[in-house]
């Protein structure tokens, strides 16, 4: 865990993330919580990621996504030098 993240502040949003119980939940706390833009921008890296993982190239990844290149060299060294935050979640979800 990066050290510079952690902080009272992030505990807090990390642990009022944990109390939501639905997808429905998730959607009304994340619509208030960030601008659309943002969440969209989260959910495109995240699909980045799945697709990284499956071997997909740049090229598919940004056609699907619309990404940049740079977002998806980002991700992927998330993945590859990251904290294993994404590897811990695709497990759980089984992809």
């Amino acid at each position: 865990m990066n050290q510079k993240l952690k902080t009272d502040a992030v505990d807090s949003l990390f642990d009022a993330i944990l109390t939501l119980q639905s997808r429905d939940e998730c959607y009304d706390f994340f619509e208030d919580l960030c601008t659309i833009n943002e969440l969209l921008s989260l959910s495109q890296r995240f699909e980045v990621a799945s697709m990284l993982r499956e071997d997909k190239t740049y090229q598919d990844i940004a056609h699907k996504t619309g990404a940049s290149t740079a977002t998806i060299s980002r991700v992927k060294r998330s993945l590859s030098y990251g904290a294993d935050g994404y590897d811990l979640v695709f497990k759980r979800l089984n992809k």
